[in-house]
């Protein structure tokens, strides 16, 4: 839904990323910010050894013009078994794009590394072991 010749969509506009991931917006958002948005979300979300992610992405722009960050994003994903939440606020759709980027990183990076035993228990010496990590990280 694209205002006619001006770039905006206009209140409500649904997409799919390259991931699968709904990248959903409301209010006055440019279309350059969803494109800048669907590029920065697929690369967090499309690289390799990531489990199977779905779920959407909002992002929307407040009416009010005095609101201090009018941009705002929430992502509700589930990211192999885990269920990954994101929300940030900006001033502008760029920022928030940038913001919502190094979010998304950082929780998909905690999800994709969950389940992993990388702090595995050592045996004591009491119990037959060696007292040490047999299995080094």
């Amino acid at each position: 839904m694209t205002s006619k010749g001006t770039g905006m969509t206009t209140s409500k506009d649904t997409q799919t990323t390259t991931t699968g991931v709904l990248l959903r917006s409301d209010g006055e958002v440019v279309e350059e910010t969803m494109t800048y948005a669907r590029t920065k979300i697929d690369a967090v979300l499309g690289r390799p050894g990531l489990p199977a992610v779905s779920g959407e992405v909002r992002i929307t722009r407040a009416s009010a013009h005095h609101a201090y960050r009018p941009w705002s994003a929430a992502a509700a994903l589930h990211i192999g078994r885990r269920e990954v939440g994101v929300f940030a606020e900006e001033a502008t759709g760029r920022e928030l794009v940038d913001r919502l980027h190094d979010r998304l990183r950082r929780q998909t990076d905690k999800a994709a590394h969950t389940g992993r035993d990388d702090r595995r228990a050592v045996t004591p010496p009491w119990r037959g072991g060696s007292g040490t990590d047999s299995h080094p990280a």
